[in-house]
């Protein structure tokens, strides 16, 4: 990887987010949830995992644009284990942080048109640590590209990408840290969504999906492989039921489909492609 690109899209995504920070929020909204599955997959581990997951995550708004920050802790059990040998399972930290600058906003003029609510500037980052047997994961990812925010229902944004990303692996089995590589710059096409309906009951319909290009060899020199992510799930207000605000308590059910997770072909490695259903509970303050 280029160092120059990499460095104009560290520099806007720390004006990004120093341009969010000096504006106040015209709307927010943070929670904790808890989610649990037991079929999640890992590549090169044939085995079903079980994972308990807790997120905590912050939306918000002001004048120019939005915020959302992501933070997950995993806790994968023994048959992800901690390092070779091991009868725990491992654990990851996951942050992922995006700011849109809402163009239409910023430069005073309408870009809606038809389905298209507004055009948008993203840029931000993903940044991990995992603890566990054979690879030990240290990405680090910066991401900047042009959102199409559509017009419908609660809110839909399609974005297209750029990814600078790197790893420094590390595996217990053979005691051997691998220096930091890049991977090269690739392509991601990504939505997220949240849509809320009534069928006589409160829901929405919330998610992301991502289809990224393969990102050149890996560190081992070997070939990577397109990714598709897709995470959804359908979301139950229960608020009113407990007596609290709207959107306050919801209960659901998740699914989520990876294929070649992490770039890692599922020919001849099962555990590269995950069909993971969860269930999902979350508080909203």
């Amino acid at each position: 990887m280029k160092p120059q690109p990499l460095k104009h899209a560290i520099a806007l995504t720390i004006f990004a987010a120093c341009a969010g920070a000096a504006h106040a929020a015209d709307w927010s909204d943070t929670s904790i949830s808890y989610r649990y599955g037991s079929k999640f997959a890992e590549p090169f581990n044939n085995q079903d995992i079980s994972k308990n997951i807790v997120n905590l995550s912050s939306s918000s708004g002001y004048k120019y644009g939005k915020n959302f920050l992501s933070a997950d802790l995993l806790m994968s059990d023994d048959s992800d284990p901690s390092s070779a040998g091991a009868s725990s399972g491992a654990h990851e930290a996951y942050v992922l942080y995006r700011h849109t600058l809402d163009l239409g906003k910023v430069l005073g003029r309408s870009f809606a048109a038809g389905p298209l609510r507004g055009l948008g500037a993203t840029a931000g980052f993903d940044y991990n640590t995992k603890t566990d047997a054979g690879y030990n994961s240290k990405k680090r990812m910066v991401v900047a590209g042009p959102t199409l925010m559509l017009d419908v229902p609660g809110f839909l944004d399609v974005s297209l990408f750029a990814l600078w990303e790197s790893n420094a692996p590390y595996s217990t089995f053979s005691q051997t840290a691998t220096p930091r590589y890049s991977y090269k710059v690739h392509p991601m096409l990504t939505a997220a969504w949240g849509i809320p309906f009534n069928v006589g009951i409160p829901l929405s319909f919330e998610g992301f999906a991502n289809f990224i290009g393969s990102k050149g060899k890996n560190e081992f020199g070997v070939d990577t492989a397109a990714e598709t992510n897709i995470d959804m799930q359908i979301m139950y207000d229960l608020s009113a039921a407990v007596g609290a605000g709207k959107n306050t308590f919801k209960l659901g059910l998740e699914y989520q489909y990876w294929k070649n997770k992490f770039g890692n072909s599922d020919h001849a490695n099962p555990g590269a492609t995950a069909k993971t259903p969860m269930i999902r509970a979350e508080y909203h303050f």
